[in-house]
């Protein structure tokens, strides 16, 4: 073990700032050669907090590293590394850069020990995320835009959430809490935000398919990931936690369900998965939280795998929607080996991570005796088949020929899916290497007989019914209507009655200060014009007479000693 007397994040977003200054030649060893780095002295960081600090008067802690820091640490610093193989092709030196800060931010709040440490990283992460949503080019301008507007919204929540548990307790330690204090719900609804959570879920499909062909696959990893990590950690067991991620469920369900285009699809799919960990983490038990860890630890490597194909569909045909695709297995036939493995991992499938990670979930809520929140989270599971389980790879691949006959995917694109594919696999034969680095003991053994017939038949009768209702499954051209269109119209409405009152306050300003304007001159006018008062002729009398009248008056005052 190495004190290193620094975050090893550190690492990456100093290389963010010097990597997009560099020739391609040099930028794109060095995306992959950072966050490599960072994974291995993520791993020989001391248990414990290793780096102290003070600051403004408050003690820092911007390094402590345990389990659970570590097993996010190493996700986020694998996906970086694949992610920049799989974008070795991306010219946008802004991407490049932004992508290493924004997956440095999210190292760095999974090795913070306190509050103000974690906020900090968490503003860098929005900040990193933003540019890589614009780095898609002139049309997610717009929607990076609302992206920025929801998390800087999120971090101003958070952040007053600190602010008052600072002022309460004085003690800024990132500990679990619960929601019993106005600075504790602040700071559980900030987190929630980034997770995805109701009401403001909707920036997440409405942001990550704006990315470009690689910038989706770095959004699909860390933002809502953090957030599960941060719930672990500070609300263990937090009962509201279970309603929310059954909304999750079920709200990414439904819209992946009604979506057609590739990414938004797979970006519902996210919030879906997600609402999964978010249940597990309100359940709150041992086994629960395990589960919730190693979700997120998979899910981030096969949605990754997920939008690689989907980017790699997009790098080469230039198409979204899967209304406009399909066929395409015959000449991208890798790509679609590809995208199976990630639709069965997405349908917990045995033999697949996914089975290895969310059947925990599911038993820790049967040994909870939630039995409604067991029968949600199985429909839920098996609604899974109806999104990014088989429609995204039927409807993309091997549906009604397109007659799209696009190459194979490059060769870096190509070697990012196998590692991701294979982990796929591998983890599902292997699990034990994954329970091993999980926060708390693991008593657990996914392939007993019961569990892996329950999961076939699940997943079995969900296909059956995918593919008996086929043509009321097909893509249809359709716009989705999701909860930014209330808060989007009202902000409208808000800005067009704001710009009217703004305009009409103008105009009567500038009335009111006209007619001002034109008293003041009349004034002058009839004082000082050609006609006024002190612009008159007087005769050499009158004259006269006032200057004797002002000698006398100043002869009387010199005589009482006035003036002198």
């Amino acid at each position: 073990m190495i004190d290193l007397g620094f975050s090893p994040a550190l690492i990456m977003i100093v290389g963010a700032f010097l990597v997009p200054a560099l020739p391609a030649v040099l930028r794109q060893p060095l995306c992959v050669l950072l966050p490599a780095v960072t994974l291995v002295l993520v791993w020989l960081l001391p248990d414990g907090p290793s780096v102290r600090m003070s600051f403004l008067g408050l003690d820092l802690v911007p390094v402590d590293s345990d389990r659970l820091g570590r097993l996010f640490a190493t996700i986020f610093a694998l996906m970086a590394t694949v992610g920049a193989v799989f974008a070795w092709r991306q010219s946008s030196r802004m991407e490049a850069g932004a992508a290493l800060a924004y997956a440095g931010g999210a190292i760095g709040i999974t090795l913070a020990g306190d509050l103000v440490t974690l906020f900090v990283f968490w503003e860098l992460m929005a900040i990193g995320s933003t540019l890589v949503v614009w780095a898609g080019g002139p049309n997610a301008r717009a929607a990076g835009l609302r992206y920025l507007a929801i998390h800087l919204l999120g971090g101003v929540i958070l952040m007053a959430g600190v602010a008052g548990e600072l002022a309460a307790t004085g003690d800024i330690a990132l500990t679990a809490m619960q929601a019993d204090s106005l600075s504790h719900w602040l700071i559980l609804i900030g987190v929630l935000i980034n997770a995805g959570a109701p009401p403001l879920s909707a920036w997440l499909p409405d942001s990550y398919p704006e990315g470009s062909f690689s910038g989706s696959v770095f959004l699909s990893a860390f933002t809502t990931k953090t957030a599960v990590f941060v719930l672990i950690r500070a609300f263990p067991g937090e009962e509201v936690l279970i309603w929310v991620g059954l909304y999750m469920v079920f709200y990414g369900l439904i819209y992946a369900f009604l979506e057609n285009d590739l990414r938004r699809i797979l970006a519902y799919a996210i919030v879906n998965q997600v609402g999964f960990m978010v249940t597990a983490i309100g359940i709150g038990t041992e086994l629960a939280l395990n589960g919730a860890a190693a979700h997120a630890f998979v899910h981030i490597i096969y949605k990754g795998l997920l939008m690689m194909t989907a980017g790699a569909v997009l790098y080469r045909t230039g198409l979204r929607s899967i209304a406009d695709l399909g066929g395409l297995f015959r000449t991208m036939p890798f790509t679609a080996g590809c995208a199976v493995v990630g639709g069965l991992t997405t349908l917990a499938f045995p033999l697949t991570s996914g089975f290895a990670a969310k059947s925990m979930i599911t038993l820790a809520a049967e040994d909870s005796h939630m039995a409604l929140v067991w029968v949600l989270l199985e429909i839920g599971s098996a609604g899974a088949v109806l999104h990014a389980g088989l429609k995204f790879p039927w409807f993309t691949f091997f549906a009604k020929d397109s007659g799209l006959r696009p190459q194979e995917a490059p060769t870096s694109m190509l070697l990012a899916m196998a590692v991701f594919a294979g982990l796929c696999i591998g983890i599902g034969l292997f699990p034990a290497p994954l329970y091993a680095l999980l926060p708390g003991p693991v008593d657990f053994w996914p392939y007993s007989w019961s569990k892996v017939m329950s999961q076939l038949q699940l997943v079995g009768f969900a296909a059956l019914a995918f593919f008996l209702l086929l043509d009321q499954m097909k893509p249809q051209r359709t716009i989705s209507l999701d909860w930014d269109w209330f808060y989007r119209r009202m902000g409208d409405a808000l800005g067009k009655e704001f710009s009217m009152r703004t305009v009409a306050g103008a105009q009567n300003a500038e009335r009111d200060l006209g007619i001002y304007l034109a008293r003041l001159l009349e004034r002058l006018y009839r004082h000082h014009g050609p006609k006024g008062i002190l612009a008159r002729t007087h005769t050499t009398g009158s004259m006269v007479m006032w200057v004797a009248i002002l000698l006398t008056a100043y002869l009387l005052l010199g005589y009482l000693g006035v003036v002198g």
